[in-house]
């Protein structure tokens, strides 16, 4: 007589659609394995965010500088691109121009951090007041009984974020910065947590096959 069929498997488990047979255990297995990776990535996302709280403008001209380094080296690139592709016989104009502004953008950068920063902040102005008005005029097609006020205080809220950021970008920008800083802390201590929970399961396996 068949058996009745069990119950179906769920997301993660053996014999589920799309996933092999193993692969959830050989990544637990990796993971445990190499628990001080998880960790030591954890600890440094920490460190990044407590350093971005207490040295909020040191933190964003480090990262227009490093901005600036990656664009620099990807317009090397592109412009080496389009050498390749000339002694090749194929179109290299577009290519050679992109690489040109690339490098062009990165040592401009490099050489005015500040103005990247400030770029930034602008942008998120500029997007925080269409999208707030944006959301404005949508609240006001919505049915009442539907949260049209909240829609509304939304965007409201968003327009006049962006106003501020526009009359005081450092200011924003500091902000933006804490911002990073709290959400770098809280993930690296989610990791740090996940790092010494794998090391205890590293430790007990180690002790079973002792």
């Amino acid at each position: 007589m068949p058996m009745p069929p069990g119950p179906p498997a769920r997301p993660g488990e053996p014999g589920f659609p799309g996933i092999a047979p193993g692969i959830p255990e050989a990544l637990s297995a990796l993971l445990v394995r190499n628990w001080w990776a998880v960790a030591l990535r954890g600890a440094v996302a920490v460190l990044f965010g407590i350093v971005a709280l207490l040295m909020p403008v040191a933190t964003l001209l480090s990262l227009a500088l490093l901005f600036a380094a990656y664009l620099v080296i990807e317009g090397v690139l592109g412009i080496i691109m389009a050498a390749r592709s000339a002694h090749d016989g194929r179109r290299w104009g577009m290519l050679l121009l992109e690489g040109l502004f690339t490098l062009a953008a990165g040592i401009l950068i490099a050489l005015i951090p500040g103005g990247a920063v400030l770029s930034f902040v602008l942008l998120t102005a500029a997007w925080a007041i269409i999208s707030g008005g944006l959301m404005l005029a949508a609240a006001f097609r919505l049915h009442l009984d539907h949260g049209r006020w909240w829609l509304a205080l939304g965007g409201l809220l968003s327009i006049v974020w962006g106003v501020l950021l526009v009359i005081a970008p450092v200011i924003g920008a500091v902000v933006l910065t804490w911002w990073l800083g709290a959400y770098a802390i809280a993930f690296g201590i989610s990791l740090l947590v996940l790092g010494f929970r794998l090391r205890g399961r590293h430790v007990a396996e180690a002790a079973q096959g002792a």
